[in-house]
């Protein structure tokens, strides 16, 4: 009798037994249980961490196993971030502008509403009008569908029209950058309808839950951040086992050979792709409540790039991995860039963390690439005794030495 997924997989049931007993201790120690021992600063930056250890997770599934280098994911995050925020913002303003208006003599229309709402969000940019993309900000439930549906949409125009040109390599990586890059420039205009380089802002405060103290809002995000975590967790696991995961591993190692086998490359690298970027607008939905704001600066192709070398850091083609390293760099990054640092003085220059965090990061990822391959995941593998495949050095490829044994071992 086969055996259920889990118990061919066992690594996925301590991961998700990690995740909740982490937040569970967070739980218990946070301001809103009483604990008293993490701040709800910390628990948000916690939460976001989750968040973007669940975007790290798409792009590992994406790279990782696949092969494809998108330096465009955070694009899908931020787009996910502003599908969210947009029903925020509105609803925000909408309890503010009714409770205003409530003092008037008469009652205000829904018009007058309206319009109030619309001077509001829109008075920074020097217009008061709603434009067409705001039509359903008014309601949570189409909001959410638009945060899956935009990133997915765009996904899938894109993958399609880069996939059945069969852009691969750098190539493919250029375009995704280049797509971020247009995606960025054209949220800060003005008359983008997303208020230009202001962005959204007050996401962190919840529309009815003006008597909720942020210690709990926070604590809430914490929960569903973990629980969009193991889930995305889970699902990649499952999608990255079996016969479908085989093929995928096949395209990233030898694409030809795949599609001389008869299997439509491009169908799978499209799904893993579209895929990807609904789970990374996911992550983004969750996590700018979190932050507070966003605004095109966050589309920028750099965090695309930061993403990637997260995932380097963590080992790319282990799931597991992607996360390790992206809690350590989000999290050291954290403090390193918080100022509690103290400076490092060399006599004839002082170091200030906040400055050269960035150069340290830097020559992690080279050093990590150059000497370790494995990233912080192989040391998973040296605990738990998991070992590579050995190919005895044989050529996997259609050419001699095309892929060699270590290439084997990823």
């Amino acid at each position: 009798m086969e055996r259920s997924f889990i118990f061919r997989n066992p690594s996925v049931l301590v991961f998700l037994g990690g995740l909740a007993i982490f937040t569970l201790v967070v739980t218990v120690m946070s301001d809103a249980a009483g604990g008293g021992m993490i701040s709800t600063s910390f628990v948000k930056t916690l939460g976001k961490t989750l968040c973007l250890c669940l975007i790290a997770i798409a792009m590992d599934l994406v790279w990782g196993y696949c092969g494809i280098l998108s330096l465009g994911h955070f694009a899908f995050f931020g787009l996910g971030g502003y599908m969210i925020g947009m029903w925020l913002m509105y609803a925000r303003t909408r309890d503010i502008v009714v409770a205003s208006l409530a003092n008037n003599t008469l009652p205000p229309t829904d018009q007058e509403v309206v319009d109030a709402i619309g001077n509001q969000i829109f008075g920074v940019v020097g217009s008061s009008d709603f434009p067409l993309i705001w039509m359903f900000a008014h309601s949570l439930t189409l909001q959410l569908l638009l945060v899956v549906l935009v990133p997915g949409i765009l996904a899938l125009i894109f993958g399609w029209l880069a996939f059945r040109s069969r852009v691969t390599g750098v190539y493919l990586s250029i375009l995704t950058q280049a797509m971020t890059l247009a995606l960025a420039l054209y949220l800060f205009q003005n008359d983008s309808g997303l208020r230009g380089n202001n962005g959204l802002s007050g996401l962190q405060n919840l529309p009815g839950a003006d008597d909720i103290p942020q210690s709990t809002i926070s604590l809430w995000f914490l929960w569903a951040s973990a629980l969009a975590l193991g889930l995305g967790y889970l699902l990649s696991a499952w999608v990255v086992s079996g016969k479908f995961g085989s093929v995928i591993r096949g395209i990233r190692d030898d694409e030809a050979r795949v599609r001389f086998l008869g299997y439509s490359v491009e169908s799978y690298k499209l799904f893993i792709f579209v895929l990807t970027a609904v789970i990374a607008a996911i992550a983004g939905a969750l996590y700018y409540p979190q932050a507070g704001i966003i605004n095109p600066a966050e589309l920028a192709p750099i965090a695309s790039i930061y993403l990637a070398v997260w995932v380097a850091i963590g080992g790319r083609g282990r799931l597991y991995g992607a996360v390790i390293g992206t809690a350590f760099v989000s999290l050291v990054s954290t403090w390193f860039t918080s100022g509690q640092v103290p400076a490092l003085p060399l006599g004839f220059y002082t170091i200030n963390w906040v400055d050269w965090w960035q150069v340290v990061l830097g020559l992690s990822f080279v050093l990590v690439t150059l000497f370790a391959p494995k990233g912080m995941g192989g040391l998973v593998d040296l605990v738990t005794g998991r070992i590579s495949p050995s190919r005895r050095g044989s050529d996997l490829g259609p050419d001699a030495g095309s892929l060699r044994e270590q290439e084997a071992e990823k």
